[in-house]
């Protein structure tokens, strides 16, 4: 765990933005360019892909970050790798100190696997994602579907690894005002869902909104 606070004004920033819970968000994060994620509750998971901006098949991939970094969760310092081993954001500031890449993001079938089958139809990141790409495609023309839906980083989440490699969902590190803050290294789409799960104890069944944030230098 590695926290290291930012000296960027928010009244500089060139964006800033609150995004409810449920709601998705998405921005070219231009090469330099800083993009700060604010935990404005605490405990809220904010699902987040990353593609090259200018050939969205070369994304963000989570077991070569994993493997490069040496390390399951993602702090200060590191380097968000694509497919094709290129950094495309680096994590420079970071005041949670751990944020999941393994867990996924939520969908309807996990929802009814996880929670009940009754839940299956709630609201979920997955569906949030493919509403972003459609929403993308018809303002740039690119166009992004369900087979570009890939790995994620759930910023804030705490996802503990058990000894057996197992997974558990645990409550959060993250409190309110928790930020990280990552300067993208090329181009870079971000695609976000701020978590709708109103399932998971977490979060305390009360997903909430976020800050984005971004600055051109």
């Amino acid at each position: 765990m590695t926290l290291i606070a930012s000296q960027r004004d928010p009244a500089t920033a060139i964006h800033n933005q609150v995004v409810n819970s449920g709601d998705g968000w998405t921005r070219v994060i231009k090469k330099g360019q800083t993009l700060r994620i604010v935990d404005l509750e605490g405990n809220q998971a904010v699902d987040t892909m990353f593609y090259n901006a200018t050939d969205a098949a070369e994304r963000y991939c989570a077991a070569t970050t994993l493997r490069v970094q040496g390390r399951v969760y993602l702090t200060t310092g590191t380097k968000l790798l694509t497919n094709l081993g290129r950094p495309l954001m680096t994590i420079t500031a970071d005041t949670c100190g751990r944020h999941d890449t393994i867990g996924g993001a939520c969908a309807a079938e996990s929802n009814a696997v996880r929670y009940a089958h009754d839940k299956q139809h709630m609201h979920n990141c997955r569906d949030t994602f493919l509403l972003a790409l459609a929403q993308h495609a018809q303002t740039t023309g690119q166009q992004l579907g369900k087979r570009d839906l890939s790995s994620n980083v759930n910023f804030f989440m705490n996802v503990p690894v058990t000894p057996a490699g197992g997974l558990t969902f645990a409550d959060g590190v993250s409190d309110a005002g928790k930020y990280v803050e990552l300067v993208a290294d090329q181009d870079t789409l971000v695609l976000v869902s701020n978590c709708p799960q109103l399932n998971n104890p977490c979060n305390a069944y009360d997903p909430s909104p976020v800050r984005m944030l971004v600055w051109d230098v």
